[in-house]
């Protein structure tokens, strides 16, 4: 009954949400649930050297079924929020479910997902008050350890295609705001990009895409998602009026009844990885 009950509500949200794009396809009630009877990816943690904090840092990373080192793989970098860490998605948006079911479904290009720690900063635990300023100032820092470490260390250790066309990044909250500013403001580096609800930290529209025309040409997609009960649907909802007065083509999904919470940073990461790559 619940699986019923919640593939009615998510097929009457969508329904909603096509007012605003329409990409989302109608999400089943398994979609987050484990399967048995299919081939799974694997996770694992691993660490790198960043030159930017001056620390060995770690992250999560998800490499699909079938993965085989003969191959090259685009990347996904999947950020969390400002309460969270590496494991944030894992232990609360189980990615690994959500990929591993829509590749058994043959809906979903292989790529190697990459959730780092988006808090750059020696202490990086989500520990005390994540508010702190020395705690919210080092997620604006990690662009620099994201570009200068950790890509370069997924692109040496990893067989991935290292182009812009082939690399993406997408995060919740905090971790939306900074796929925003960092997607955005690096087109050189990312031609896909998702915010999902997005917090205070994203950058004003005006400073996210300052030249609508070149950001036209680069991206390969742009997606904005939030639910319509979050109090912070005011900053996607800014983004997207800025996006669609200026003609820069993106998505942009609200959720009905949908709060700051893993129910709509799921339905969000299922339907913005089926149209990468």
């Amino acid at each position: 009954m619940r699986q019923s009950v919640f593939f009615i509500f998510v097929l009457l949200a969508f329904s909603f949400a096509a007012k605003t794009q329409n990409t989302a396809p109608p999400v089943p009630a398994e979609f987050d649930i484990v399967q048995g009877n299919i081939t799974h990816g694997k996770f694992d943690t691993i660490t790198y050297q960043s030159e930017t904090v001056g620390i060995t840092r770690k992250a999560i990373i998800y490499t699909p079924p079938g993965y085989s080192a003969d191959k090259k793989y685009p990347v996904l970098y999947l950020l969390h929020g400002i309460g969270g860490d590496e494991k944030e998605w894992l232990n609360g948006g189980h990615p690994e479910i959500i990929l591993d079911n829509l590749y058994a479904e043959k809906k979903l290009k292989p790529m190697i997902v990459v959730m780092p720690n988006g808090r750059a900063m020696k202490n990086d635990r989500a520990t005390g008050n994540v508010f702190d300023r020395e705690k919210v100032e080092a997620f604006a820092t990690f662009e620099k350890d994201l570009l200068n470490d950790l890509i370069p260390h997924i692109e040496k250790n990893y067989p991935v295609l290292n182009d812009r066309e082939n690399r993406a990044i997408a995060g919740l909250s905090m971790g939306g705001g900074q796929s925003l500013n960092f997607g955005l403001g690096n087109l050189d580096t990312f031609a896909w990009v998702g915010g999902f609800s997005s917090a205070p930290n994203t950058k004003l529209p005006e400073e996210l895409v300052p030249d609508p025309a070149k950001a036209k040409e680069q991206l390969k997609l742009l997606w904005i998602s939030c639910g319509d009960k979050d109090g912070l649907i005011n900053f996607s909802k800014r983004t997207h009026d800025y996006l669609d007065k200026n003609n820069v083509p993106h998505n942009y999904l609200v959720i009905p009844d949908g709060g700051h919470d893993f129910k709509v940073w799921k339905l969000s990461l299922y339907t913005f990885v089926q149209l990468l790559f």
